[in-house]
């Protein structure tokens, strides 16, 4: 039996080997410079041309990287092995906390490989029915539900949905009791909530629809509409964002449960916002101004009445509470309701209470408060991870939570605010034994000497020799905090002996606003030297070594191993940005990339920006005779939050540009977009080809698991 083992390792190992010495034939990417003028300095782009989704020399090439990209995935012997058990362990029902609207009790369901999650509702008395099956919008599950909203007495439903993964929308009306669509669709509808004026009509937000290709056509002025029942989209009535002088990329509306008031915020970028409140009940009441501060931000969490409680970092970095009342909204008679501590607030309501949840080192605490600011002490959580939840109507009696980590499959708990008891409500059954793995976060220090928080997450049993297959996944941007979560995906890198470790890096919200702030504009370079030594703790512990780290991230994320892969390229065997960011130059002339400029500055501010910029943009920095990792750049061909021609650049360079025998793919999804809504079957493609390749260039020639040591070539 051994002889037989060894040998199928070896006719493994042959077989791949062969693969590998071939030269890949990447398909030509034609040069068609472009000359840019930056205070004086000008800057070629020899691809331009590929920001051009509508032209057919852009579809031709993406055809042809395809071509390549899965002619050589397909040649991974064990790849297939991969995606059966991704298929087995997804196939496992998921279901959603339950809400009440009207005589119905609703929630998602996903029998286990459903595209989809379903909704369902339940009447007392009566069997749960189908309310709302999304899998049945298209047949190749790329049609999606974004939002779901119910008029106050729960008889009207709208819907938004996105079709193959674009972020515009549209809205569909229906009748609740029968399920049937009683407007017209509204259409062209991009970054928008829904939100009810009792029964009567919802707000929502949109862009003028862009000339020229709507999925990376510039889009910087957001407006908020009224929709009336009853009447077409053309009569909706505009109620903020008319002047000109005033843009705003991102407006958005909140409605108090009464009906009474309006809150709207308007921002220029990601981060800051402005902020108005109207009194609904009045025919042609004014604008009242909340704030007028765009270096802060403020929202809406609940009313009581004229009584209003926001939620702020106005003076308070890491946010609290405050009240005031909506006859005299500005900041000066603001009182404070659930005062800043040192740990960042993301507080909830329902039931009649407020829920102050923490995050203390990246771990979740929750206090809850009576409607006087009375602290009623800290919620007993099952474990060390991340809760989240307690939201719902003030007549809820019960309320339901979360609870995951980065093993744990997330359960649902429900919640009685007057006992404060908490019992398990669902418990997923799946076939994955939680208790043969174990986190432990570790604090390391960065380039600067900042201390820099990390979760290491593994197998029990494995040992730390420096051969360990490990994923270093980061985000560091936009004040996002990545918390300990469960991923089925995840957890098959993991079976195979795999170690999965998450630093949170500046950039983040994890420790605040200046925490955000410190990986910003001329201080973005914190965020990769952070990523940095975060792969160099890794290394010096012996947890793996730079044959066995793949860098992984999406998005910022996607810059973030972009930028980290072409300054330090030898940290790491796979290299693995998705959908990123990483012409840094143009990012802000698509779609709503100006929006990001709180973040990254652009191009266009200043020489010094520029410069800065230019320094580190994984597009600009791609050099000649240098060996870059194995890279497997993944997008979307309905990406329009990061139009997916940054990810062609950047593979245009690098396969020019490669000095070495590491292979340079990109992976384009078609009918899909920057991930959400994304059909689980595509996902399981994706997660197939990203680990089979992840496993396959750090010399694996059959899954880890099933071998003890691992043959090179």
């Amino acid at each position: 039996m051994i002889s037989k083992i060894y040998s199928l390792v070896i006719t493994f190992f042959i077989f791949s080997c062969q693969w590998d010495s071939q030269n890949i034939s990447y398909p030509i990417s034609k040069k068609n410079p472009e000359a840019d003028n930056y205070f004086g300095v000008e800057v070629i782009d020899n691809y331009r041309w590929l920001e051009d989704d509508n032209a057919e020399d852009t579809k031709n090439w993406v055809d042809k990287q395809n071509e390549t990209t899965f002619s050589y995935l397909k040649n991974i012997p064990f790849r297939g092995q991969i995606k059966n058990r991704l298929e087995e362990l997804w196939d496992y029902e998921r279901v959603t906390a339950p809400f009440k609207e009207g005589d119905y009790t609703y929630y998602y369901k996903n029998t286990g490989l459903q595209n989809q999650y379903v909704i369902y509702r339940e009447k007392e008395g009566f069997e749960a029915e189908i309310f709302l099956d999304p899998n049945t919008f298209s047949e190749d599950g790329t049609t999606s539900l974004s939002g779901l909203n119910f008029s106050k007495n729960g008889q009207i439903a709208a819907y938004s949905i996105s079709e193959g993964g674009s972020d515009w929308r549209k809205i569909i009306v229906m009748d609740a009791a029968d399920k049937k669509i009683i407007e017209d669709t509204l259409v062209d509808i991009k970054f928008s909530g829904i939100q009810w004026k009792l029964n009567e009509g919802f707000f929502y937000s949109s862009y003028d629809k862009p000339e020229g290709s709507e999925l990376s056509q510039m889009t910087d002025q957001h407006k908020l509409y009224y929709h009336k029942l009853g009447t077409s989209q053309s009569e909706d009535v505009l109620i903020y964002g008319e002047s000109l002088d005033q843009k705003h990329r991102y407006v958005s509306g909140s409605v108090t449960d009464d009906g009474n008031y309006l809150f709207i915020s308007a921002s220029k970028t990601t981060s800051g916002n402005i902020s108005y409140l109207k009194d609904l009940s009045r025919s042609n009441s004014p604008l009242l101004r909340v704030d007028n501060n765009y270096n802060t931000d403020s929202y809406l969490l609940d009313a009581n009445g004229d009584k209003l409680y926001i939620v702020t970092n106005s003076n308070a970095p890491y946010q609290k509470v405050i009240t005031v009342n909506a006859k005299d909204p500005q900041e000066k008679n603001w009182k404070d309701f659930i005062s800043e501590t040192e740990h960042v607030l993301s507080p909830t309501s329902g039931g009649g209470y407020f829920f102050a949840r923490y995050i203390e080192n990246v771990i979740t605490k929750v206090y809850q408060y009576d409607t006087e600011g009375n602290n009623m002490g800290e919620i007993e959580l099952p474990g060390i991870g991340t809760a989240g939840g307690w939201n719902g109507k003030i007549e809820d009696k019960t309320l339901y939570y979360s609870f995951t980590n980065y093993y744990s499959p997330g359960i649902i708990f429900s919640y009685d605010p007057k006992t404060k008891k908490s019992e398990e409500f669902w418990k997923p059954d799946i076939n994955f034994d939680s208790h043969q793995y174990v986190s432990e976060q570790i604090f390391y220090n960065s380039a600067d000497g900042t201390k820099i928080p990390m979760i290491i997450t593994r197998k029990k049993d494995v040992e730390y020799n420096g051969e360990n297959p490990t994923i270093l996944y980061g985000y560091g941007g936009f004040n996002i905090s990545l918390r300990p979560s469960f991923s089925i995906a995840n957890a098959v890198w993991m079976e195979q002996g795999g170690v999965y470790a998450v630093p949170n890096l500046r950039g983040g919200g994890e420790y605040g606003k200046e925490w955000h702030k410190a990986g910003t504009k001329q201080q973005k370079q914190n965020v990769f030297d952070d990523f940095i030594a975060a792969a160099e703790y890794l290394i010096e512990k012996n947890i793996t070594s730079p044959d066995y780290l793949a860098i992984r991230g999406g998005s910022n994320g996607g810059l973030l191993v972009g930028a980290t892969m072409t300054q330090r390229p030898e940290l790491m065997k796979v290299a693995l940005p998705a959908v990123g960011v990483l012409d840094m130059l143009r990012y802000h002339k698509f779609t709503a990339g100006a929006g990001w400029a709180y973040d990254y500055g652009t191009s266009e501010d200043s020489k010094e920006m520029f410069e800065y910029l230019r320094g580190y943009s994984p597009v600009h920095n791609v050099t000649n005779e240098t060996n870059y990792p194995a890279t497997l750049i993944t997008t979307a061909d309905h990406d329009d939050r990061v139009v997916p021609a940054h990810s062609f650049k950047f593979a245009a360079e690098l396969q020019e540009k490669q000095n070495g025998e590491n292979p340079v793919l990109i992976r384009v999804e078609t009918k899909a977009g920057h991930g959400s809504g994304t059909p689980v079957s595509k996902r399981i493609e994706q997660y197939s080809d990203i680990f089979g390749f992840t496993f396959y260039n750090m010399g694996f020639r059959v899954l880890p698991e099933n071998i003890k040591t691992k043959p090179k070539g």
